[in-house]
């Protein structure tokens, strides 16, 4: 009896969205590969293409792990190198201007998606919305361990109101539509709150905007993170933030004093006491809007 002929693979379905992956020197190979294949050869909906975006010069095995990413990807990649590093933002600018399709979605170099992640927001995309973010798990060693979970608000007015006192997109979740980006100038350099600005900007212009309260995004915390997130830069860009959305009347008088004292607070008080408050009150006590400050 003849032996049956072996089964071909099962095509992974693609959808018309681009994968916008930016990579600076300090990035790690080894999370970069699980980053990668969790958002390309591990989602039940790939994207058409991945835009990679390396800021500046990096060290020899990073570049070696992106030659080998850009071999074995099933889709193709698109390479876009920057001479020096830029930051962020103009990396992200540059990255928007290379994507050949007219969605995207992002991604960091050393956090995982989970495999439905992108089938979902992009089920959201198709019916018309312009931003799409979803929820986002954090860990700190092992992605099967969470440590707390960023849960955005859900629903239109809901996204609104919380904007005005926490940035209501976790960024690294973000699928959007690049038209949306354009009528608002896209990013604009703001400390490390440019996705934060982008958000506000887009949510004012009318766009269409939503989340998943699901976290479908595992983001790596290192032990300095709460550090980061605080100090006197983070407390002055935090500031000159809320006067931006006082003067367009995003926010009221009276809640631009009340973020100002509050987050400023917030932003000088001892990374060890911010990590307790975060987890503790933010991440655990709020549900539905455990957002972070």
């Amino acid at each position: 009896m003849p032996s049956s002929p072996a089964e071909s693979p099962v095509a992974v379905p693609t959808a018309a969205f681009s994968l916008l992956l930016p990579v600076y020197a300090g990035d790690q190979p080894g999370f970069l590969r699980l980053a990668f294949e969790s958002s390309v050869a591990a989602q039940t909906l790939r994207p058409a293409e991945v835009v990679i975006v390396q800021d500046g010069p990096v060290p020899a095995e990073l570049s070696a792990e992106l030659d080998r990413i850009e071999q074995d990807s099933p889709v193709p990649v698109i390479r876009v190198t920057l001479p020096e590093n830029r930051g962020l933002t103009e990396a992200l600018n540059r990255g928007l201007d290379a994507c050949n399709t007219n969605v995207v979605a992002r991604m960091d170099a050393d956090d995982l998606s989970v495999p439905e992640r992108f089938a979902r927001q992009w089920a959201l995309i198709e019916q018309g919305y312009d931003l799409v973010g979803t929820g986002m798990a954090e860990f700190e060693n092992d992605p099967a361990v969470t440590v707390s979970v960023r849960t955005p608000p859900v629903g239109a007015a809901r996204i609104r109101e919380h904007a005005r006192t926490h940035n209501p997109f976790n960024h690294p979740t973000m699928m959007y539509r690049i038209a949306a980006l354009d009528r608002v100038g896209r990013y604009q350099p703001f400390g490390k709150m440019e996705d934060y600005w982008l958000g506000i900007r887009l949510i004012d212009s009318g766009a269409r905007v939503e989340n998943i309260a699901e976290p479908l995004v595992k983001y790596r915390v290192g032990a300095g993170a709460f550090a980061r997130r605080g100090g006197w830069a983070e407390a002055r860009t935090e500031w000159k933030l809320q006067g931006e959305l006082r003067k367009m009347g995003f926010i009221t008088v009276g809640q631009y004093l009340r973020n100002v004292i509050m987050k400023g607070v917030y932003r000088l008080m001892p990374a060890g006491l911010k990590r307790v408050l975060f987890r503790g009150l933010v991440s655990g006590g709020l549900p539905g809007d455990r957002t972070a400050l």
